[in-house]
């Protein structure tokens, strides 16, 4: 196996995309944008909300400014479907920004992965409301794993 696979492989299975939305949900909650590029195919291409970004370094330029924007990130994913090589993902995440207000993002993630179980293609549909720090639900400690939360959509 090369640095360049990320096992498991498509086709997937129920076990095997479970496993790979795990894997992206702690990764992202690593807040390592040069860890997180590894995931991705160097040709990568991405939509994220309205900005589109097309290899490694666009990718991890934007990993940057995010994660320098959206402070104390906490993510929760939870598979969707899945079919041969994509995956679909619903999630949410909670930050704040520096003046202190917290949002929670609604979003659907689409993912298409290469032979190799690199994501070659990422298409994200995000929406922010502002909460009250006092509504927040992801309160885990950062170097702990991610509780078990049920799959909300409220």
């Amino acid at each position: 196996m090369s640095d360049e696979s990320r096992p498991p492989f498509p086709p997937f299975t129920e076990e095997t995309a479970r496993r790979k939305v795990q894997m992206a949900e702690d990764a992202w909650n690593g807040r390592d944008p040069d860890r997180v590029v590894l995931a991705y195919t160097p040709d990568t291409v991405w939509r994220n909300r309205s900005e589109f970004l097309s290899g490694r370094e666009e990718v991890r330029a934007f990993l940057r400014r995010k994660w320098d924007r959206e402070l104390d990130y906490r993510l929760k994913k939870w598979l969707w479907a899945f079919s041969g090589n994509r995956i679909g993902v619903k999630f949410q995440y909670e930050c704040h920004d520096a003046s202190g207000q917290w949002f929670r993002a609604y979003g659907n993630e689409l993912w298409e992965f290469a032979d190799n179980g690199q994501m070659h293609r990422r298409e994200a549909s995000i929406n922010d409301t502002k909460i009250d720090e006092a509504d927040r639900r992801f309160r885990w400690d950062r170097d702990q794993p991610t509780p078990d939360f049920p799959d909300r959509v409220d």
